[in-house]
């Protein structure tokens, strides 16, 4: 079994130490866990006095990361790929399975095989610096699980908490439905409706597809989406996605969606849906009023609810205490780590979102704290060495 406590084990006020604490526990987290622990890192639950420990804290209830969440019919043969965890095969299985069964079950597997000083649930409140020092520790502040104190954090917390939620004239006025994708359960729940559905992104065209064979489906975006005209290449323009999106991370540019990035490809449900006509895009409505919405052009749509397929942003609120972010929301990259503080790596963000670049984030987030030399007795011979010039 994972080295896993529960959090009514540890007191509410207490204040723990590990040298790394991993925030979030998805793929991007248990990548960093693994190779922590590859690199001799020890579980800070299991060995507290340790030169070098860590901890991972995980908001949800089970393995799976936010995959334990996604809709029922996001099937294995519709998501967008899932990349191994490290030295760990997935093993094939049904293309019909949900997704939400299936990669849970395989994250399970791996923590069974490579048991991670997981504490779950717990949610991270805050992290904040320790004292006024700034090479001093860290505090991470948890709604269970105490305090721990640490010279270094990964964060691994991805968008899914996060949604995008656009601000439209009248939207409180609404009498019908209102759901973003992350409340989305199925189409069979809006049968027989007449359903606007906002966004550009690969979600809204997924669930546009399945909503219009049984409702009356209205697509709005902002922008026309652009369908590329040929197979996305991920060996070619793969490399210029995540060469694109570097360079704007390591600018301090807030972070877009990957679509804004690559386009739309047409996809067996984007080819579906066109052939069925649903694929018919609409400018972005104007207003929302209480039983539909005014049309770009004026008229008026009645509509019996509103899906936000608008996307995510990177779930970073509990850092917000570190002063990481620039005057135009972005946080300046160098590769995982931040641009100002070494200590701090941020993976499953920016280029490192695919299940393939988080694998390789926390790899990379993980060689680099090692090179700081950070430890307990690091730590202590820090505090002994007197301050130069006094």
């Amino acid at each position: 079994m994972p080295d896993e406590i529960l959090t009514d084990e540890i007191t509410a006020g207490a204040v723990r130490f590990a040298t790394v604490v991993v925030i979030g526990a998805g793929q991007a987290g248990l990548s960093a866990g693994f190779h922590l622990k590859r690199r001799g890192f020890v579980s800070a639950l299991a060995a507290p006095d340790a030169d070098r420990t860590f901890v991972m804290l995980d908001a949800n209830p089970g393995p799976g990361g936010a995959w334990q969440h996604r809709w029922e019919s996001l099937t294995m043969a519709t998501v967008n790929g899932i990349f191994d965890l490290p030295t760990f095969a997935r093993t094939p299985g049904s293309e019909d399975e949900s997704s939400r069964d299936a990669v849970p079950r395989y994250f399970a597997e791996f923590e069974e095989a490579h048991p991670l000083p997981i504490v779950r649930p717990v949610r991270v409140l805050e992290a904040a610096r320790a004292d006024s020092d700034p090479r001093g520790d860290f505090l991470v502040r948890t709604d269970g699980a105490g305090i721990w104190r640490a010279s270094a954090i990964i964060n691994a917390t991805g968008t899914w908490n996060n949604p995008l939620l656009p601000s439209i004239r009248g939207q409180e006025s609404f009498e019908g439905r209102q759901l973003h994708t992350r409340d989305y359960v199925s189409a069979e729940e809006f049968a027989g409706q007449r359903v606007a559905i906002v966004g550009g992104g690969i979600s809204a065209v997924q669930q546009l597809e399945e909503i219009s064979r049984g409702a009356q489906a209205f697509w709005y975006t902002r922008r026309e989406p652009v369908f590329l005209e040929h197979d996305f290449n991920p060996e070619v323009e793969g490399r210029n996605t995540i060469a694109r999106v570097t360079a704007d991370v390591e600018a301090g540019e807030p972070a877009s969606s990957v679509v804004s990035y690559t386009g739309l490809g047409w996809s067996p449900y984007a080819i579906a849906a066109r052939e069925r006509g649903a694929l018919e895009r609409r400018p972005m409505f104007t207003a929302i009023e209480p039983e539909g919405v005014r049309e770009a052009d004026g008229s008026f749509t009645p509509v019996d609810a509103i899906l936000w397929a608008t996307g995510f942003r990177a779930d970073l609120t509990h850092l917000d205490g570190l002063g990481l972010r620039n005057d135009r929301g972005g946080i300046t990259m160098r590769g995982t780590q931040v641009a100002d503080e070494p200590r701090i790596h941020l993976i499953g963000f920016g280029p490192s979102q695919s299940t393939v670049g988080a694998n390789r984030a926390g790899r990379d987030a993980v060689r680099a704290i090692e090179k700081l030399g950070l430890g307990r007795s690091e730590r202590n011979a820090s505090r002994r060495a007197p301050a130069v010039g006094r």
